[in-house]
């Protein structure tokens, strides 16, 4: 017969369990509600800009301040982007992504720029709604939009492009970041 082990050693093991299921259990909320305000802003002057333009590189200027933003919220927050739920979205965020990347590559070489919009939401869309499962509801919400915007960049005529561009990282940025600030902060 064993003897049973010290009181101490099956506390510490407790609290671990507890830390642990609480981590996966908790939703990441550094998705920022101002930062996704800035994003749709400054796509929308990208819209603009680049409806005059033949290139598109000012797309990611907004993606550039995205990203700043969610770090920013996350360390004024205190909520670690890489352990826990934060971890777990930018895991299932990522991979979208990273798929998006490589798709740019492959339909600007085949000369299918006309493709990269809808592609781009799309993909974009997905990686919200993945990585959303460990978010707060409205963030899957919003992925969901965006990927109805990137099928409509799809099927429809290239001409929409932009425009839906403007739509989806401009418009979908501005309501969803107005709604993520008021009901979760910042």
């Amino acid at each position: 017969m064993a003897s049973p082990r010290p009181l101490h050693d099956r506390a510490v093991d407790d609290l671990r369990y507890i830390r642990q299921t609480m981590e996966r259990a908790g939703s990441f909320t550094a998705v920022p509600g101002w930062g996704q305000v800035a994003v749709g802003a400054t796509a929308l002057a990208a819209a603009l800009l680049a409806a005059r333009q033949p290139t598109r590189e000012l797309w990611l200027v907004a993606l550039a301040i995205g990203g700043w933003a969610m770090v920013r919220k996350a360390y004024a927050g205190n909520d670690p982007i890489l352990s826990g739920p934060g971890r777990r979205f930018w895991l299932s965020f990522i991979s979208p992504m990273a798929a998006g990347g490589l798709l740019t590559v492959v339909l600007y070489r085949a000369g299918l720029a006309y493709a990269l919009p809808g592609t781009w939401l799309l993909l974009y869309g997905t990686g919200f709604v993945t990585g959303g499962a460990f978010s707060v509801r409205v963030v899957p919400v919003m992925g969901l939009c965006f990927m109805l915007v990137g099928a409509a960049a799809l099927l429809g005529p290239p001409a929409w492009g932009n425009w839906l561009l403007a739509a989806g990282f401009g418009g979908l940025h501005v309501a969803f970041g107005t709604l993520i600030a008021r009901r979760y902060g910042g």
